[in-house]
């Protein structure tokens, strides 16, 4: 729900004796006036400016002195620090945090571009590694959102040059996003911040599995944890946001494994050692179960069905049947939880991956030896039973909570008898 929806059917509903304006007004105050777009202009201005000005000073940069080149560094993010404080001052936060989210990329640029003046060999990330410590202590310092991302970019940026560049993984910067940014996180989820906090983690991980050549299904226990970490956060959109990045790429894997797991070809690249890698994901489990416990979510646990190890299976027919059984009871679960808690969202997304799974299904399972329109025939008569199914449920929900509510909804208004008709019947 929003606020524009509430300004919208609000006053509908105070018309309809559904909620009082006392209760509107109530409804409204949950939900703060949203940030407008044009809020977004000075930052984008700014912006633009500074890559002005920085486009201007790279075309002559060989030309100007070497003391000229320091100042030009040290002014461009002093500067926009300065002028970034002035406006939160000014009371002006978008413009503000907008210049230090610019002061802190000058940061970076002034230690890379100081690198290359002095003829600097990068041979650790110590310079780069002060970078992700500024954003760290900058966004706790302003509590701006748009310092958390920026951060958490950066973060992913250094640890790939580090990867590409030098061979190494830089466990100081992985530590840094996730301890310093991931605090931060805890004790201020957002929607926004999760996905990006979850994706950039998830970054970290697959450098260092792709640094340590371990085998790729290694990626999916820091994944897990991370999502396990969801588990645990108190605020249910924040922690349902963090674990949205894992699930994804679990359920990528499940379906590439569907499709292609010819895992007999692919087992030095899948195949950990069965014991470690079943224990650390236990683990890991365990840490997930008790979280969902805690925080009474077991609604949730069929989503570790995407982390069955399936690819110890045989490849050929073996694995693409358990692989679709998988598919197939995740995405049951999906509209079955969709379906008690009214979701509509999740009832898409349920039947997206229902669909995604008989897509499946039918390229892998049935191209040979079963005719495509029967197939077609059983699927379509199976979503349209999903359909009838679920309105039919709907209905009822509706006519259980009351007429006002069902009538909203779209149903016939239930009209009661007139005194005078049952004074009659009684009679």
């Amino acid at each position: 729900m929003s606020r524009k929806f509430l300004e919208t059917e609000g006053p509908v509903w105070v018309a309809e004796g559904i909620i009082s304006e006392q209760q509107r007004q109530q409804l409204l105050a949950r939900y703060p006036t949203e940030v407008r777009a044009l809020g977004l202009l000075p930052v984008l201005g700014s912006i633009l400016v500074g890559l002005s000005g920085l486009s201007l000073v790279a075309a002559n940069w060989q030309a100007l002195p070497e003391i000229v080149r320091l100042a030009l560094l040290l002014g461009s993010f002093v500067g926009a620090y300065a002028a970034g404080a002035y406006f939160l001052r000014r009371g002006n936060p978008d413009l503000g945090h907008g210049l230090i989210g610019l002061g802190l990329i000058l940061f970076g640029a002034s230690i890379i571009l100081t690198s290359q003046l002095y003829q600097l060999v990068g041979y650790d990330a110590s310079g780069l590694l002060a970078w992700v410590v500024a954003g760290v202590a900058l966004s706790y310092a302003y509590g701006s959102r748009l310092l958390v991302l920026l951060t958490v970019l950066i973060g992913a940026a250094v640890q790939t040059y580090c990867v590409e560049a030098l061979g190494s993984f830089s466990y100081a910067t992985a530590l840094l996003v996730a301890a310093g940014i991931g605090y931060y996180w805890w004790r201020r989820p957002d929607v926004v911040s999760s996905h990006v906090l979850a994706a950039g983690l998830l970054w970290q991980a697959g450098l260092l599995v792709a640094v340590l050549h371990a085998k790729i299904t290694w990626f999916f226990v820091p994944a897990m944890a991370i999502y396990a970490v969801g588990d645990w956060q108190q605020n249910r959109a924040g922690g349902r946001a963090l674990q949205v990045p894992p699930l994804i790429a679990a359920y990528l894997f499940m379906f590439g494994l569907a499709t292609f797991g010819e895992t007999d070809t692919y087992a030095n690249v899948l195949r950990p050692p069965l014991l470690p890698y079943l224990g650390a994901l236990g683990a890991v489990f365990a840490l997930s179960v008790a979280g969902k416990r805690a925080q009474k979510r077991m609604s949730t646990l069929p989503d570790w069905l995407l982390l069955l190890p399936g690819f110890y299976l045989p490849g050929g027919l073996p694995l693409a049947v358990a692989t679709l059984v998988v598919l197939y009871a995740h995405a049951g679960s999906v509209l079955a939880r969709a379906h008690r808690d009214e979701d509509p969202d999740q009832l898409t997304i349920g039947a997206v991956l229902f669909v995604a799974a008989t897509a499946v299904a039918y390229f892998k399972l049935t191209w040979g030896f079963l005719d495509k329109s029967v197939f077609f025939l059983l699927g379509g008569v199976l979503l349209l039973s999903l359909s009838w199914y679920l309105r039919r449920r709907n209905a009822q929900v509706l006519a259980a909570a009351g007429p006002p509510v069902a009538q909203q909804a779209g149903a016939p208004p239930i009209i009661p008898p007139a005194p005078s008709e049952t004074h009659t019947s009684n009679d």
